[in-house]
């Protein structure tokens, strides 16, 4: 049995090989800090990054754009065309401002590329309606004050617009209490469906009035 002598030198000997350790693995990751990558062979110095060219339909329009295959179809939107209606949130799909119509169904356009939606069929807040010619959703959320920043209206509209869609088409939610039956327009389901898009300023009980009122006039 070793002596407590023996432990102590023991136990002080492993802290200095710990600390030596410890050490010499901060010079090293400051030495690699300071070092600059190599470069690559096959992307030289000053080369451009290669793109694609995508072509879909935008409001009823289209369009074509040579774009870098990582770019989001929200960023698509918003730099390539110019379409500012369709908001950059949060950019991880939790807040539902980037929401757009693509091919009849509402998407959050920051968690897509837009290379994957070659001959898509894309509605923006742009496409629904004009200042001249509202569309009933956007009329419904001026009468109900659905908005108060205006921020995620957009998103909240074509997101309203898609909600009735999926309710016309059967497609149930979480809160449908019978899946072989034609889902209710009740405030439950209005409010379960647009559970996605955040109003910052909490107008929810307007919006859901808003789309209630459309509901009633298509039904």
């Amino acid at each position: 049995m070793a002596s407590p002598r023996e432990n102590d030198v023991k136990r002080r000997t492993l802290m200095a090989a710990t600390v030596a350790t410890a050490a010499v693995g901060a010079v090293a990751a400051r030495a690699g800090a300071q070092t600059p990558p190599a470069a690559s062979a096959s992307s030289p110095a000053g080369a451009a990054a290669p793109t694609l060219k995508v072509s879909f339909t935008v409001n009823g329009k289209p369009r074509d754009l040579d774009l870098d295959p990582r770019t989001t179809l929200l960023d698509a939107l918003r730099e390539g065309l110019h379409l500012g209606g369709t908001k950059k949130g949060c950019d991880h799909g939790q807040c539902g401002a980037c929401t757009v119509i693509l091919d009849g169904r509402r998407i959050n356009s920051c968690l897509t590329l837009a290379v994957m939606h070659q001959g898509g069929e894309i509605t923006t807040i742009e496409g629904l309606g004009t200042p001249e010619k509202l569309h009933p959703m956007q009329a419904a959320f001026v009468k109900h004050d659905g908005y108060q920043c205006g921020y995620c209206t957009p998103g909240q509209i074509c997101s309203a617009v898609a909600v009735l869609a999926e309710i016309e088409a059967g497609i149930p939610s979480h809160v449908t209490a019978d899946l072989n039956a034609k889902p209710a327009l009740d405030d439950a389901e209005l409010r379960e469906r647009m559970s996605g898009n955040i109003c910052r300023c909490g107008a929810y009980s307007n919006i859901v009035e808003a789309i209630g009122e459309v509901a009633g006039r298509k039904a």
